[in-house]
């Protein structure tokens, strides 16, 4: 068993690792710290992600498929060249992100906006005027606006949508962001995503869905990163943000927000073992969904997913929310509270989440009861949680307990399954902040 001293002091030693590392060298090639972590594979036992053959990424890259990018189009071509067919290039890769990369660059690394990818037929004010729920009713949009929307939708994807193929690695140099792209991991096996900055995966053509609550809501197409039908998935070390570009900052359309942003990190369609450790999501609002429908089928027996020593800064919901996977939620630190904040961990249909030693800092109105969200799940197994709520010292605190104890019909105790892929005891609980808040996050690695 580690002690607190023993725990202190590797931290502390991190710490000077990752300060102390030298910056990338004015040609922009890769350190050898860079090129020896560019070559990393996941640890054995580390998650879901260690299951069978493990996860390596790139790590067995020849020299000519080990690049650095600093544009959309170089990005492109470092994942083989034709983003169209990217996804089925599993030669084995490592991509070294230097400086920001925007996806609304042409390949002439001309700056695009939305005007730039909608078509000619589509323009927001014509939409708003013709799908008021006022007068076209609660019914979902059709006709010419609705099929010009969805062809700028088609065309933005093309442009920000950057798909990756198997055994591939992707990992910043210091400093390194994505921003207005989604990184897509379909089909594939074998990827590594570390040390980036994402920021602000917009969506430039909300769906309005009048049926979605009680008064309608805009919906958007982009995550940040989406992980589907995929195996073998390790995102390490990453920061998820809104950049400049806050859902706070966006209009009001039809009495609801003008919603531009969907996830952070989303694993779905059937995708599993994947690995989500030491990243920080900041400011979002909807963050990490594990499955994508109700609906049995295919996804029972998938969404294998463990998510550990995170930082969920400011976040307002999904941290995450799950469906029919086991989904191991062990040693992350939650900041919450405040206006918008919703829910932590979302218990949904079929779900086995196992939630240990997770410690929760907590502002405003939010009470451990509102840590958990019923998604039509039964059960969750929760164990080791602090809440430090307001001004009060942390303590040990059963989520479970405090849900069941204001909520109907209860949760019960037991998930079905104990994790065994661990590459470590836990931290106690009291430590996770400490750790989690020092070392999670891109630009903490000696890179």
């Amino acid at each position: 068993m580690r002690t607190r001293t023993a725990v202190v002091a590797a931290l502390t030693a991190a710490l000077v690792l990752t300060t102390a590392a030298p910056a990338p060298a004015a040609t922009g090639r890769p350190s050898r710290a860079a090129e020896l972590i560019g070559r990393q594979a996941l640890a054995a036992n580390d998650g879901w992600a260690a299951t069978g053959t493990g996860t390596t990424g790139g790590s067995a890259a020849a020299p000519e498929r080990v690049h650095v990018v600093r544009t959309r189009a170089e990005l492109v071509a470092a994942l083989g060249g034709d983003n169209a067919t990217n996804a089925a290039d599993a030669t084995a890769k490592i991509v070294y992100v230097a400086g920001t990369v925007d996806g609304f660059e042409g390949p002439d690394g001309t700056p695009l906006d939305c005007a730039d990818l909608a078509d000619p037929e589509y323009s927001l004010p014509a939409y708003l005027a013709a799908y008021d729920p006022a007068t076209w009713g609660r019914v979902n949009p059709s006709g010419p606006l609705e099929a010009a929307r969805v062809r700028s939708v088609a065309n933005q994807t093309r442009q920000n949508q950057i798909n990756v193929g198997s055994n591939t690695t992707i990992i910043g140099l210091r400093g390194a962001r994505l921003t207005g792209l989604t990184l897509m991991i379909d089909r594939v096996d074998n990827v590594i995503v570390r040390n980036i900055e994402f920021a602000d995966a917009r969506d430039c053509f909300p769906a309005w869905s009048p049926t979605d609550g009680d008064t309608g809501n805009w919906n958007s197409q982009y995550d940040q990163i989406s992980v589907r039908r995929s195996e073998h998935v390790w995102i390490d070390h990453n920061t998820f943000t809104d950049g400049d570009n806050p859902d706070s900052a966006q209009p009001v359309h039809f009495g609801r927000p003008w919603q531009v942003h969907d996830g952070s990190l989303d694993v779905t369609h059937t995708a599993s073992l994947v690995t989500v450790s030491w990243n920080r999501f900041t400011g979002r609002d909807k963050v990490m969904l594990i499955g994508s429908s109700n609906t049995v089928g295919p996804d029972v027996g998938r969404l294998d997913v463990t998510v550990r020593h995170n930082l969920f800064d400011g976040t307002l919901q999904r941290l995450p929310r799950v469906r029919f996977g086991r989904v191991d939620v062990h040693e992350n630190h939650y900041r919450l509270g405040g206006p918008g904040f919703a829910y932590a961990l979302g218990v949904g249909v079929q779900s086995a989440l196992y939630a240990e030693n997770n410690f929760f800092t907590l502002t405003g109105d939010a009470g451990p009861a509102d840590l958990l969200y019923d998604w039509g799940g039964t059960a969750l197994t929760e164990r080791g949680s602090w809440v430090r709520q307001g001004d009060r010292l942390p303590r040990p605190v059963s989520l479970l307990a405090a849900y069941n104890a204001a909520h109907d019909p209860d949760l019960g105790g037991d998930a079905g399954w104990t994790p065994t892929l661990r590459a470590a005891r836990p931290l106690p609980t009291s430590l996770v902040p400490l750790a989690v808040d020092a070392l999670a996050g891109a630009g903490r690695l000696p890179l």
